[in-house]
């Protein structure tokens, strides 16, 4: 198996209100199948940084695919609010040049 080509990548910054982990974690990862499957998405990871930030790496093929995949009404509303409401802190996102993704799996032993 190959790592896919590189892509246009944005990494998205949140502090949450304290207890509303479950909630955000449940609508975004909502939100980020419906982004993959109805709008070119090449997926995202999330995680929580040692410094109670979480951290949301997101892929598309181009700069162009992602403005274009937002732009358009939410793919889930009622997720998109839940996300919002988690959220006590939105930090600036990073936008990262088109990289290759080498956290993608690595092949079987005798695949």
């Amino acid at each position: 198996m190959t790592n896919p080509p590189p892509a246009f990548c944005a990494i998205y910054r949140w502090r949450l209100h304290p207890g509303s982990e479950e909630s955000f974690v449940q609508a975004w990862s909502r939100i980020t199948r419906l982004l993959r499957a109805e709008r070119g998405s090449l997926g995202s990871r999330l995680h929580r940084g040692p410094d109670d930030v979480w951290y949301s790496y997101t892929q598309w093929p181009s700069a162009e695919a992602k403005a274009e995949g937002l732009a358009r009404p939410s793919v889930d509303p009622e997720a998109w609010q839940r996300m919002r409401e988690a959220v006590a802190e939105s930090l600036p996102e990073i936008i990262l040049e088109p990289i290759a993704d080498h956290l993608a799996p690595l092949p079987r032993p005798g695949a």
